[in-house]
């Protein structure tokens, strides 16, 4: 793991922040110079999990299960109780979509497998219905220099707590101290690879068809034991 000391020191972010401009310049020359795959689509995924204990309550065990897999597919994410797992791109054509629902249900049966030799399991969910505001210290974010860099970051940006004001079946107004309350969703994330010629017209059709989409497969309506909207999420 990443020693967390290093995200608070000014030439780290200074160094990140370099590195993000090279990326973004390296992204716009790419494009110029027309370096992307034109003849190929590409359909992967990202399926991102909650770890539960015994009691179905947040377990912050994801570095002992990263670690056990050994497998560069999965890794960290923010919360020690969350998990990713990275699906292998695929050319979209003929069985595709089998064999990525093979992919995940192979890579969830290892998960699975991991998280039980520590008394834990996977669950599935938008937002883990039994997670608590107590669940969301510091001490649970996953101790990679990134994530505080990124704490610290929205801390400066916003200059005041991070509070969520939600009106549902019931009613929830919170407030918290960091960016741990991004932890409390997860999500399946699919990535479909294009030509950068039809790249705006299907982006604007992917918007289309969001609302639709989201209406079938809401699944997140509690959140710290209120109800709230179908899909708290959003």
């Amino acid at each position: 793991m990443e020693n967390p000391s290093n995200a608070h020191q000014p030439e780290k972010l200074r160094a990140f922040t370099k590195y993000l401009i090279r990326d973004m310049k390296a992204l716009e020359q790419m494009l110029a110079d027309d370096m992307f795959e034109r003849d190929t689509k590409r359909i992967g995924a990202e399926q991102e999990v909650f770890i539960i204990d015994r009691a179905s309550q947040p377990h912050p065990i994801n570095t002992k299960i990263v670690e056990d897999i050994d497998d560069p597919r999965f890794t960290y994410e923010l919360a020690r109780f969350n998990l990713e797992f990275n699906l292998e791109p695929l050319t979209f054509s003929g069985r595709c979509l089998h064999e990525l629902e093979q992919q995940l249900n192979n890579g969830i049966s290892k998960l699975r497998e991991a998280a039980e030799k520590h008394e834990g399991d996977i669950i599935l969910m938008g937002i883990l219905s039994t997670i608590r505001k107590s669940d969301l210290g510091m001490e649970n974010l996953t101790p990679m220099a990134r994530y505080y860099m990124l704490n610290d970051a929205l801390k400066r940006m916003r200059g005041t707590e991070h509070e969520l004001k939600i009106k549902g079946a019931d009613e929830l107004h919170v407030k918290h101290d960091s960016v741990m309350m991004e932890s409390c969703n997860t999500s399946f994330q699919v990535h479909f690879q294009v030509s950068q010629d039809d790249f705006a017209r299907l982006h604007n059709i992917a918007q289309l068809v969001t609302a639709p989409v989201l209406a079938a497969a809401a699944n997140s309506p509690f959140l710290f034991g209120k109800q709230l909207l179908h899909e708290t999420r959003i």
